[in-house]
């Protein structure tokens, strides 16, 4: 009797762990793809644009965030005239590349949920903080909202050279560094 019910108990969890909205048992797999269309002549004057019929995917998600998420620091200037073409979405303000400040992927931004609340970020031996003043777009892009460029992956922190500074990485490696990061 009692395997039976050790079994039936089993065969419970296997059943409601998938079906949890316990973030541990999530997986954050692509929401759906986009192609890659032909650019107008003179688009996309980055080095990243979308090549013409190539998939790429889109997510709604991002990984889980613990006491030390895994991601991708990449850099951006959110001053005016910078690689962002309007005001940060969260207070519609431009932020000098002096303060730190960062947009998250997607699923990370939450609809704005981290809105100006600081993250920690912890790479190359050392911690820093940042506030959050946007988004980076994993669900769309190749089109001229997103200057032509394919959708960020889901698992990006885009900082100001602020931030790069912060954690003592030398300017010539400024581009994408592994972190780690947590809600401070």
């Amino acid at each position: 009797m009692k395997k039976i019910s050790l079994v039936a108990f089993l065969l419970v969890l296997v059943f409601l762990a998938p079906h949890s909205s316990d973030a541990r048992f999530s997986v954050c797999k692509p929401s759906g793809k986009i192609k890659g269309k032909k650019l107008p002549p003179g688009k996309c004057n980055d080095l990243v644009c979308c090549v013409p019929g190539k998939l790429y995917p889109t997510y709604k998600c991002s990984p889980p965030v613990s006491a030390g998420t895994k991601a991708v620091l990449t850099i951006n200037s959110f001053e005016k005239g910078g690689d962002g073409s309007a005001p940060s979405e969260c207070d519609n303000k431009y932020h000098s590349d002096d303060t730190s400040v960062v947009a998250l992927s997607t699923g990370w931004y939450s609809g704005g949920r981290r809105c100006l609340q600081n993250i920690t970020i912890s790479a190359n031996g050392q911690t820093t903080h940042a506030m959050v003043v946007d988004e980076r777009d994993s669900t769309s892009g190749c089109d001229e909202k997103h200057d032509y460029q394919p959708p960020f992956p889901n698992n990006i922190v885009d900082a100001s050279k602020a931030v790069w500074k912060a954690l003592g990485v030398p300017m010539t490696e400024w581009g994408e560094l592994d972190i780690t990061w947590s809600d401070a």
